[in-house]
């Protein structure tokens, strides 16, 4: 990945365009998009949602300055850490009580993770010499997963059960960046090809790495996935323009949004 040290532009690879799936099992598949502004917001981004519809992202003040949120129905909580500055919410569980991961910038030039339960903030650092860290996702077993950049400024995937790390990279690759883990421990993974430079997505399931491209693009880039393997994507086509898919019971449909979305 780029050496991008703000959370709204490291985070922009895996928030841009579409929330996390993060539904329990995959129903038929209807598909309606929905507007995500919020008000007095100059840019909003939403990063998940879970089985109660609870959606969480981040967005942009008239000032520039980046929140994180949490939206219930018509109830919208701001997040900010108390620890820094330009918050921006990634990922939620998926049922019961609400647990929040994202990024603050701590120093105004390093990101670091940070988990949000029970009105409580709790920094992810990632690992023993970690320079800067994002949390991406969680599960309903509270674990974690999202990437942190090293001494030299190269991503790596982590995972976090309890205090414990795992690092996660994916085979032939430069950098990774774990974007989701569902409740059966399963963990989608963005990473660039060291081979091609090519930007790529795969599924980790504690002991293999499955590449779940979408076909005949430039790039995929995973968000998240849910209990029944639905995974969501941005997708780069030769000129490099992002367009939204969704893997579903095997195969991939693209999203395009209707005009005024």
């Amino acid at each position: 990945m780029k050496n991008c040290k703000s959370p709204l532009c490291t985070l922009g690879l895996v928030l841009a365009l579409i929330a996390s799936a993060t539904a329990a099992e995959a129903p038929p598949l209807t598909l309606k998009f929905s507007r995500a502004n919020l008000p007095g917001a100059t840019q909003t981004r939403p990063g998940g949602v879970n089985n109660a519809g609870v959606i969480v992202g981040g967005y942009t003040d008239k000032n520039g300055v980046a929140h994180g949120y949490i939206l219930q129905g018509k109830k919208l909580t701001t997040l900010d850490d108390p620890n820094g500055k330009q918050t921006t919410c990634a990922g939620i569980n998926p049922n019961g009580a609400i647990a929040v991961v994202g990024a603050y910038d701590k120093s105004n030039t390093e990101p670091e993770g940070f988990l949000y339960k029970n009105g409580t903030f709790t920094d992810i650092p990632g690992p023993a010499g970690a320079t800067s860290s994002a949390a991406l996702g969680i599960n309903d077993n509270g674990e974690i997963v999202g990437y942190y950049l090293d001494s030299r400024g190269l991503a790596h995937g982590f995972l976090l059960k309890g205090k414990t790390y795992t690092t996660l990279d994916a085979p032939h690759a430069s950098q990774t960046i774990a974007a989701g883990i569902n409740n059966r421990g399963i963990i989608v993974l963005d990473w660039y090809n060291l081979d091609t430079g090519n930007l790529e997505a795969s599924l980790y399931n504690g002991k293999t790495y499955k590449t779940i491209n979408v076909p005949k693009t430039g790039g995929s880039i995973a968000y998240g996935l849910n209990t029944a393997g639905d995974v969501t994507y941005e997708w780069l086509d030769t000129t490099g323009t992002p367009h939204g898919a969704l893997l579903h019971s095997g195969s991939i449909t693209s999203l395009t949004t209707p005009k005024g979305h």
